[in-house]
């Protein structure tokens, strides 16, 4: 399975990528929404997980324009701020608050991926 994830935050990509490999997962990363979109379409992920805050493009665009492509594919809604009232990221499948701690996201992705 194939993990695409997006986020400028150097960091989390790296612990996002090592924490997920070792759950087994195939993981490619982005650093910006153009990169996040042309890895989309090139990579086929099976599951994105999506900053919302990007520098270029912002998640909540990048959600739209993913699902727009691929309605069935799977986004969390990544981010360290609570969106969760903002109508716009209902459209994704979960929404996770960033942590070190990574059991809630790794959770998520299983039952997403129907691996429970």
């Amino acid at each position: 399975m194939k993990i695409l994830i997006v986020d400028d935050d150097q960091h989390i990509r790296r612990l996002y990528k090592e924490e997920l490999e070792e759950e087994g997962y195939e993981v490619v990363v982005a650093a910006t929404g153009t990169e996040a979109l042309e890895l989309f379409e090139r990579e086929s992920p099976d599951l994105v997980t999506l900053d919302i805050l990007m520098p270029d493009i912002d998640g909540i665009k990048l959600l739209r324009q993913m699902k727009e492509k691929r309605p069935r594919v799977p986004i969390i809604m990544s981010t360290a701020y609570d969106y969760r009232d903002d109508f716009a990221v209902w459209a994704s499948e979960a929404y996770i608050v960033k942590s070190a701690e990574l059991g809630d996201l790794k959770e998520t992705i299983k039952k997403l991926l129907g691996k429970q």
